[in-house]
């Protein structure tokens, strides 16, 4: 069962003297889909072993959006309202629900402006494979992945546009903030380079602060930084590096929320917009902490600053609501394998009892208008509950806060070689081996370069009309590198992916040892 404890900040409740993430995990999900399935919420409430068991109750939960909008978004509202009331903000030794914290006018942050050397760049140009694809070649290579299935054709047109109008890039008349501004996904790097006008926050390690201030200085917009004094900067960085410094630039959102409120608001320029774009990420149940420290924060520029834009990068490994157009390329490729192809991934799947070589989207559901949808199902149990919660709190809030007529960006990135996957063997050793099965896993500057693109022109979109289903904002536009569309169940070739990947690392290995 895992555990989060801390001084301050975002905590667990108490759950017989320990603070769980499992318990709250639970109640969380169940509250969220109790008005619409109270038989789903009471098999949830039941579950004992949350740990293995989550992955069902959440791909569940996703396909109540079969149920039409209004259900979709009950459900987040359920699911944010239970959050905000169930997690726990502690500060001072004193303890309350998250959704009571206290809000401070007057950050103890000063702010740091660094600007860039460099002029903005004048085209759209996304490094991949050794080269920068920029203009037709960059047309090219999206139509490329659009016809493999790697990415959706709202994503294509979205990049075209980027393309077409390279002056989106710079977001003008908006001023970005970025909790997580270092993150390896995020797009602190493209927006620098495009010159963007950028409010960045991460935790206070000199590190850390090292690279946001050389990212800037490469770039050719403005980055903004908080920056702490004394007594406030001694314990910042003391609780992360375990030194102690004259300064500290960074704030951590997880124990210092309400001050990382304060300083976003003193600093949005009058004149412009606010994005807040979450891509902080942490290791197990302090990626909650996190995930909702940066809700509250949201809750508080929305009231403070209406008309404030959020931006969510989501995870390739969760679920998804998608259309039945989707289902249908799933399953003609399935019937297109050929017979010898079908006949070892059968011989496969008898051997295996049932476990490899599974057809995707074997459960279609039908709504009450007669279309069909389906659940792309790429929940990974190495991962964890706390992952799927964190990423359905971003999920619920973007949802919720498009619905209520806020700009939202709210993109399906895809599987990348970020240094968290080469770190993990069994993704590493999977991720080589997935483009035996359709899937493309990009390198992380391409990944993070498009996700970027993708952002500036949701931002510039942001007055478009709402789309028919509230999860449109994740599937029409999706760059899910081909795990939706591939004729597979993902889960059931993933241990294929992984012995076909260790064996070619292996065999790349030996050639590079003879310099062969």
């Amino acid at each position: 069962m895992a555990t989060f404890l801390d001084e301050q900040g975002v905590q667990f409740p108490l759950v017989d003297g320990v603070r769980a993430s499992s318990p709250a995990g639970r109640a969380i999900l169940a509250e969220a889909v109790g008005a619409a399935d109270p038989a789903l919420a009471a098999r949830i409430a039941k579950t004992r072993s949350w740990r293995t068991d989550y992955i069902e109750h959440y791909v569940a939960a996703t396909a109540l959006g079969v149920r039409g909008p209004a259900e979709t978004l009950r459900t987040a509202a359920a699911g944010l309202e239970a959050v905000h009331r169930l997690l726990r903000y502690r500060h001072n030794g004193l303890e309350h629900a998250l959704a009571d914290i206290v809000w401070t006018e007057t950050p103890t942050a000063k702010a740091v402006t660094i600007l860039g050397d460099n002029q903005p760049a004048a085209a759209l140009s996304v490094p991949y494979r050794g080269t920068h694809l920029c203009g037709a070649a960059l047309r090219d290579q999206l139509r490329r992945w659009h016809d493999r299935g790697v990415v959706e054709s709202g994503f294509v047109t979205a990049i075209e546009r980027a393309i077409a109008d390279p002056t989106l890039l710079r977001v003008p008349g908006r001023q970005v903030a970025l909790l997580g501004a270092a993150a390896e996904m995020g797009p602190l790097e493209p927006l620098c380079e495009w010159g963007a006008d950028i409010l960045a926050i991460d935790v206070p390690i000199p590190a850390v602060a090292d690279r946001i201030a050389e990212t800037a200085r490469r770039g050719a917009g403005s980055v903004t930084v908080p920056q702490l004094d004394g007594a406030f900067a001694a314990s910042a960085v003391a609780r992360f590096a375990g030194a102690i410094e004259a300064t500290a630039t960074g704030l951590d959102i997880a124990t210092r929320a309400p001050e990382v409120a304060a300083w976003l608001l003193a600093q949005a320029a009058p004149d412009k917009d606010l994005v807040l774009g979450m891509y902080g990420y942490s290791d197990g149940a302090r990626h909650v902490a996190l995930t909702a420290a940066a809700d509250a924060i949201a809750v508080r520029l929305l009231e403070q600053r209406p008309g404030t834009a959020l931006a969510y990068l989501s995870t390739p490994t969760d679920a998804y609501l998608v259309p039945g157009s989707v289902v249908a390329e799933a399953h003609r490729r399935w019937d297109e394998r050929g017979r010898a192809l079908g006949a070892m991934h059968g011989g496969l799947r008898l051997g295996s009892a049932g476990n490899l070589c599974r057809r995707g989207y074997s459960e279609q559901h039908t709504a009450a208008d007669g279309a069909r949808w389906g659940v792309a199902d790429m929940l990974l149990p190495m991962q964890g509950p706390n992952y799927a919660l964190a990423k359905r709190i971003q999920r619920w809030r973007g949802l919720t806060a498009a619905a209520a007529g806020n700009p939202v960006s709210l993109n399906v990135a895809p599987a990348s070689w970020t240094r968290s996957v080469t770190r993990n063997r069994v993704f590493d050793y999977a991720y080589s081996g997935a483009g035996r099965f359709g899937i493309e896993v990009f390198p992380a500057q391409t990944a993070r370069y498009l996700m970027a693109a993708k952002l500036a022109v949701d931002l510039a979109d942001a007055d478009r009309l709402p789309s028919e289903h509230p999860e449109a904002l994740l599937y029409a536009d999706a760059n899910h590198g081909g795990f939706w569309r591939q004729p597979f169940d993902p889960k059931s070739v993933l241990p294929l992916a992984a012995l076909l990947g260790a064996a070619g690392l292996r065999r790349d290995q030996t050639r590079a040892r003879l310099n062969l």
